[in-house]
């Protein structure tokens, strides 16, 4: 079966971000080429849907930005995680779990009492 390119859903973008800054600074593009990689192409997060939800997340305080230089030597914004951000992330984590739990009991269910 093959794979097609998707978007990433409204609502999971933000805790996507989170969890990718829990493991460090990165700036917007890492974060979208990091992403795509770890899903093997599934999640292909376009530049019009990353940059208004960290922009989001930084006026929520969940992340701060600064300028930094690229691997590459070019400068660009990197974002990090915050105190209320790790907060957030835990919440939304335990809120995924619920969720894809009860997603995966639907999924499996068979008809049967």
């Amino acid at each position: 079966m093959s794979r097609s390119k998707t978007d990433v859903l409204l609502g999971t973008l933000d805790l996507l971000v989170l969890r990718l800054l829990e493991l460090g600074p990165r700036h917007g593009w890492g974060i979208s080429v990091q992403l795509e990689a770890i899903t093997d192409g599934v999640f292909c997060v376009n530049q019009g849907s990353l940059y208004p939800a960290l922009q989001r997340l930084q006026r929520k305080g969940r992340i701060k930005s600064y300028w930094g230089v690229t691997e590459n030597g070019r400068r660009a914004r990197y974002y990090e995680l915050t105190g209320p951000g790790l907060k957030q992330l835990k919440q939304e984590l335990d809120n995924w779990s619920t969720t894809s739990s009860a997603i995966n009991q639907v999924l499996a269910f068979d008809g049967s009492s």
